[in-house]
């Protein structure tokens, strides 16, 4: 038998919960050069719906992981990036605040980078849909927290849209130990550490609202970035 070819991307989606979001999500998908991985760790329908969507969708190659214990923003982004086939991949939000075309184009930006990650804050970006001021606030509050810590120079590590090699990926991906919402920091940092090349390129993004950030998760946020950074989990 002919082995099945490598797609040529895969996206992360993971979905904790996401039954009355995902379809809306799956079906503006209306073509797509490579694998849609969506990470179900809740205690909802949602891996029902994408199961159900993947055997209709025969388009589409979607892949559902299906786990009885919640992994937590990061963990479920690891795990899809583990088994992720592509030698491009990347993850986004099942809110639909980026769009499948807007991924596509963090792609295009990895002729020239190991890594590309969407950017509400810098010129160019188009933001249809704004968060609420204390979102906002909240949002650059953590970020200079985070360049403090870290020496990151990116205006924005938390916005749901990131790229990557998958060579880059794999490289860091066994030392991570973040599984919250700090995931994409210490992910971040610990490729740049590696030698890596992560640009941030402008996004469309609108804010969906039913944010899955809650004031308890900022402080596990803070608390799992200094953890990380005192070297309690290996750089």
């Amino acid at each position: 038998m002919i082995p099945e070819p490598a797609p040529r991307h895969s996206l992360v989606i993971p979905a904790y919960n996401e039954e009355a979001r995902i379809t809306p999500l799956l079906e503006s998908i209306t073509e797509f050069d490579g694998e849609l991985i969506i990470v179900c760790d809740g205690t909802d329908r949602t891996a029902e719906i994408v199961k159900t969507i993947s055997a209709r969708r025969t388009d589409l190659i979607i892949r559902c992981l299906e786990f009885d214990h919640r992994l937590g923003k990061g963990g479920g982004v690891r795990a899809g990036l583990a088994v992720a086939r592509a030698p491009l991949v990347g993850y986004f939000d099942a809110d639909g605040s980026t769009t499948l075309g807007e991924m596509l184009r963090l792609f295009s930006s990895l002729d020239s980078a190991d890594g590309a990650i969407g950017s509400r804050w810098v010129p160019g970006s188009n933001l249809t849909v704004r968060q609420g001021w204390m979102r906002r606030m909240e949002s650059r509050g953590f970020n200079l927290i985070m360049r403090i810590l870290y020496g990151l120079p990116y205006h924005d590590t938390q916005c749901g849209a990131k790229v990557f090699r998958k060579t880059a990926v794999d490289a860091v991906l066994s030392s991570m130990v973040s599984n919250g919402f700090e995931f994409d920091v210490e992910l971040l940092w610990r490729l740049r550490s590696a030698g890596y090349t992560i640009i941030e390129v402008p996004i469309e993004w609108q804010n969906k609202g039913d944010s899955r950030v809650k004031k308890r998760d900022m402080i596990g946020m803070l608390s799992g970035l200094l953890r990380v950074r005192l070297h309690r989990g290996r750089a």
